[in-house]
């Protein structure tokens, strides 16, 4: 069923007539969660159980907050493009971790402190399990997995499957039921556990279902051991796995690969796989998973132009192409203006190119849509956390992951001059994110802003949001005025929050990194903070030049622009749309990878 209440066949989206649809092609697949599917024709029945599909891997996938079964950008980027992919009607099914007690649920004392809770949420209460488990090697112990299925419909009648393995079975070892437990929790060994589960057993799943895959697309390197499973399945050879995979890599620097010694894998596969074939692949010192997937894929890519330029860096000689990624344009644009595009330009949804003819849109009309979501954001605040802010005020958000090259402090380093802006014109602040258990510096930044807010209080107000996810994500993303982001270049690998923020007209205020390298046009599309990559600065002067980029632009552009020149103001959160949203979203990001790596 589609939103609408009404049945469409999930290979061509072609709706089906209720009344008549005992006159339908209908198949049951048993040994695929004994879901019941109901066709247009015998031919689409044909093309769903015999066309191959894609495999799209990822150890996190965000689809909704009620499914706490990612962390961050990784998990919600991959959920947009599983969203994406349904749009399109591509056959593909993705498979990821259950994640049963979530990442983790953010509890924020007066003064910022972080304690982390289980997120716990039950797959048995939405998901379907399907009917054969596999088994893996760990420890020398043998570990049932099972998969909850997942089906993302998408309202042009295409669906994608989605498998959530799982090991809390009565069968395992105590030890072995809690592997699939904890998004990135526990230590090197507990992490591995889960890598061997994804990417061995995921593969392994696949066999059990009734169609073939054409590719096996890992996203980042957690899944990166089915590349060894496929090289027993097929007598490894080397040039036939290497066409069966992609391999798409977010990390900017080496040390955020994960490594493995040859040790702890001895421990935990035991002789699953020949070392040899392991240190080949995957390096001789220890088993590095981005290696491991780039040897063994031909299509590598990064996730903006900037990206792959340090990718390149970190890989000479390789052929790494740039698919800069975007976000499922549905997904994050507000109610107020998915009425707004429904009444300008129809059709959008299903094609968000069409975006790009935003700036016929009325000025009024824009306006009166960011109101609103202005309204909705701070109604949330005041019920979330006692602070009444004002909506005439210029409304700046950083939500992002509390880590330290995210700099979500920068902005408080010359207080002096950051009151004499408020002075000037007034704005306000709201900040979320949460900081990784271990990350001491992360949670430190939580604190320090906190203690900013304190030290502020009579002049600007400052407010941070506990438990970021999904819903607070969307409603920050288009309630604010401005969308700030300063990372540490070249740290920032794309990133997406400003694209969801440019759907609903918010205006980007960023440094120049990841995918604002390609979406700033200076005082068009919005700002950037510093001097560009190219310019040859030592770091110091370079970090000056940010910051005094950053006060000078909101004291002399931002400010100004916003409170008395409201119809330039507007043509900005046009432009954001027109120019940005059209472009930096998902299904633009498939018809890439379709194209260029899934056909060939």
């Amino acid at each position: 069923m589609d939103n609408t209440g009404s049945l469409r066949c999930p290979v061509c989206g072609i709706q089906i007539d209720l009344e008549n649809l005992q006159s339908r092609v209908e198949t049951a697949c048993d040994s695929f969660g004994g879901k019941k599917y109901c066709f247009c024709s015998e031919n689409c029945r044909r093309h769903f159980l015999e066309d191959p599909r894609i495999a799209y891997f990822s150890m996190e996938i965000g689809i909704s907050s009620s499914m706490p079964t990612y962390s961050g950008g990784l998990g919600v980027l991959a959920g947009d493009i599983v969203k994406s992919s349904a749009d399109l009607r591509l056959q593909m099914v993705a498979i990821t971790l259950a994640s049963r007690k979530g990442y983790f649920r953010q509890k924020l004392s007066p003064q910022g402190d972080q304690t982390e809770f289980p997120d716990e949420w039950d797959p048995s209460k939405t998901l379907t399990i399907m009917p054969k488990k596999v088994t893996v090697n760990i420890e020398g112990r043998t570990v049932k997995v099972q998969a909850w299925l997942y089906e993302y419909q998408s309202i042009t009648g295409g669906m994608v499957p989605i498998l959530f393995l799982d090991t809390d079975m009565e069968e395992n070892a105590p030890e072995d039921r809690r592997i699939t437990d904890s998004l990135y929790g526990g230590d090197k060994r507990y992490r591995l556990k889960q890598e061997i589960v994804l990417g061995i057993a995921g593969t392994r799943m696949l066999k059990n279902l009734p169609f073939k895959i054409r590719k096996y697309h890992m996203n980042e390197g957690h899944s990166s051991l089915l590349t060894l499973e496929l090289l027993r399945e097929n007598n490894m050879d080397t040039e036939k796995v290497q066409n069966l995979c992609v391999f798409t890599t977010h990390s900017p620097v080496e040390a955020a690969f994960d490594q493995f010694t040859y040790e702890l894998i001895k421990q935990v596969l035991d002789d699953e796989y020949l070392l040899s074939d392991m240190q080949q692949y995957a390096g001789n010192e220890n088993l590095n998973m981005a290696f491991l997937a780039l040897n063994l894929s031909k299509y590598v890519n990064g996730v903006s132009l900037a990206h792959v330029d340090y990718s390149r860096k970190l890989f000479p000689g390789r052929y790494i192409r740039a698919v800069t990624n975007g976000v499922h344009s549905y997904t994050w644009t507000n109610l107020y203006f998915r009425l707004l595009f429904d009444k300008y330009i129809p059709g959008w949804t299903n094609e968000p190119i069409l975006l790009a003819k935003a700036s016929e849109i009325p000025n009024r009309e824009v306006w009166d849509a960011h109101v609103k979501a202005k309204t909705d954001l701070l109604t949330f605040v005041e019920k979330a956390k006692g602070v009444a802010l004002d909506p005439q005020v210029l409304t700046i958000g950083f939500a992002r992951r509390a880590t330290g090259y995210k700099r979500a402090t920068l902005i408080f380093s010359d207080l002096h001059r950051l009151t004499d802006i408020n002075r000037k014109a007034k704005f306000q602040m709201i900040f979320a994110g949460k900081a990784h258990p271990n990350d001491t510096g992360g949670k430190d930044l939580i604190r320090q802003i906190h203690d900013y807010a304190a030290k502020l209080k009579d002049q600007i107000d400052i407010v941070y949001l506990e438990n970021y996810n999904m819903d607070i994500a969307a409603k920050l993303t288009s309630g604010v005025d401005v969308w700030l982001n300063t990372p540490l270049p070249p740290m920032e690998a794309s990133g997406t929050s400003g694209m969801k923020a440019a759907h609903n007209g918010v205006v980007n205020f960023s440094v120049l990194d990841g995918w604002w390298m390609e979406g700033c046009i200076e005082g068009v599309t919005g700002w950037a903070i510093g001097p560009h990559p190219r310019e040859l600065l030592i770091e110091s002067e370079r970090r000056e030049v940010e910051l005094q980029d950053l006060y000078s632009k909101l004291e002399y552009l931002i400010s100004p622009t916003f409170y008395t020149q409201k119809d330039q103001w507007i043509t900005l959160m046009k432009n954001s749309i027109a120019k940005i949203a059209y472009y930096f979203q998902t299904q633009w990001v498939m018809r890439r990878y379709i194209t260029e790596a899934y056909l060939i």
